[in-house]
Parts: C-alpha cells; sequence; structure tokens
C-alpha cells in the first residue's frame, strides 16, 4: 500500500452502506497494510452485482474490514465465509458478526488464504472477493487457485494497484471495471465455455462445505 486509505476506508470508520444492516459500523482494528475497500467503490460494485446477490454463497478471501463480505450478507446473501490471516481482524469480525441478527451467515476463518483455498471442494462458492493486501504478489498463485472453487456461473471480483497483473485466467471474461488513483477493480464472470468443462471436472460441483 503506496498511499493512505480514503476518509470513508479508515479503520474504525467504515460502514455497511446497503441492505439489511445499513449504516452499522464494523470494528477494524489497525493493520499493516489494511486498506477497506471505499464506500463508492462498494456501492459501485454491489450495483453491478444486484441481482447475483440474493441466495449467493459468498467468499471474501482476504477480509480484512469485512467490509465485502458483510455488504454481502446484508444485501441477502445465503452465506459467507471470511478468511484472515490476522488474529486481531479475524476476532473483530467474528465480535461484528456476533452482534449482527442474522450474523451466523458469516463464519469467519483464520488462516493463511492459498493454505486454506486448496483444501475446498470445487464449486463451493459463486461470488469471490479477492482484496489482498497490494504489497503481497499473490496474483500469479491465487487466481488460478480460486478458478475451480467458483461455480460454473460464478462471479470474480478482484481489486488491484493500477500497474499490477491481476488478470484472471482465461475462463474469465471482463464484466465491468473501474479506476480510482489507487486502486483497479473489476468484475469478472465465467465463460459459457468454461461451464461444460468445471461440469466435466473429475471433483466437480461438492456437495461438502466449503467450511
Amino acid at each position: 500500500m503506496n498511499r493512505p486509505p480514503s476518509a470513508s476506508a479508515v479503520p474504525g470508520k467504515v460502514r455497511i452502506i446497503g441492505g439489511r444492516w445499513r449504516g452499522t459500523r464494523l470494528e477494524v482494528p489497525p493493520a499493516p497494510g489494511l486498506r477497506p475497500t471505499s464506500d463508492r467503490v462498494r456501492e459501485t460494485l454491489f450495483n453491478w452485482l444486484q441481482a447475483a446477490v440474493p441466495g449467493a454463497r459468498v467468499l471474501d478471501l482476504f477480509a480484512g474490514s469485512g467490509a465485502l463480505g458483510l455488504e454481502a450478507l446484508s444485501r441477502g446473501a445465503a452465506s459467507a465465509v471470511l478468511v484472515e490471516r490476522d488474529a486481531k481482524l479475524a476476532a473483530a469480525l467474528r465480535s461484528t458478526a456476533a452482534r449482527l441478527q442474522g450474523g451466523e451467515a458469516a463464519h469467519v476463518v483464520q488462516a493463511d488464504a492459498m493454505a486454506w483455498l486448496h483444501g475446498q471442494a470445487h464449486g463451493s462458492f459463486d461470488i469471490a472477493f479477492v482484496d489482498p493486501p497490494f504489497d503481497a504478489n499473490f496474483w500469479g498463485a491465487i487466481l488460478p487457485a480460486l478458478t475451480p472453487k467458483l461455480s460454473a456461473e460464478g462471479w470474480l471480483y478482484v481489486e488491484a494497484p493500477p500497474t499490477a497483473d491481476a488478470a484472471p485466467p482465461q475462463e474469465w471474461s471482463l464484466h465491468r471495471e473501474g479506476r480510482t488513483r489507487e486502486v483497479h477493480y473489476a468484475l469478472y464472470r465465467r465463460r459459457p465455455e468454461a461451464t461444460a468443462t468445471l461440469a466435466d471436472s473429475p471433483a466437480g460441483p461438492a456437495a461438502t462445505s466449503p467450511i
């Protein structure tokens, strides 16, 4: 992270901006590299995903403040797994979920994202949010590893530095994108021709729980 976050995204000042928990402030301890997605970018993203979120199984892979995963639940997602390596941030996420009505739909996992992801079954999620610390070069490994964990008609959101090569594998086509001075954010949809490939995979869509 080369720039400080905007005032609306400073730890301790993050809030849910839509749905049943609208206006709820999230407890966010300070942590190195933490850069919560701004209100403006989140509003744009969830406008793009408006029809896809209700009933979806969501993965917030580098959860941090939990703003993306909890925003999805607030707007009607069926479940959300929030994966966060930092112990203080994971504890804050559990505390937040415990005080929200319906917060049991959020499952917080304290783990290394890549190690945890390898243990998940194919087709476990419908929407994945990928917003890792900007000083970590995860792109070449995390996006290919994540692809089979998403459903045949899944959505993939990626937030990265403007100069990063953060394009996902060819199974994905760009749906919408935007830029600020600090970030390039993009929403991808699995290509139709990739659906048959996923269905024919030996692992197949899993019936087991992703958590």
